[in-house]
């Protein structure tokens, strides 16, 4: 796959993944009270922010025709 994520937009989407699996986490346990829906949808946002942001690439971004890359392709 093309990289299509740039650097500042990789570390706000894993800084977003780690916050939203942790809220989903503190859900589970008991230590947050929210409904118990919100939990397995922060997990499912928690995964494809840190995969996207780990990977450098998101396939939206692709559809849309978007790249916050710096780096111009060669």
């Amino acid at each position: 796959m093309k990289q299509n994520i740039g650097s500042l937009d990789g570390t706000v989407r894993i800084l977003i993944g780690a916050v939203a699996g942790l809220l989903s986490l503190a859900i589970l346990a008991s230590a947050v009270s929210l409904p118990a829906i919100v939990s397995p949808v922060l997990g499912v946002v928690s995964v494809i922010m840190l995969g996207t942001g780990l990977i450098g690439s998101c396939p939206l971004y692709t559809l849309l025709g978007l790249d916050t890359c710096s780096v111009s392709p060669q």
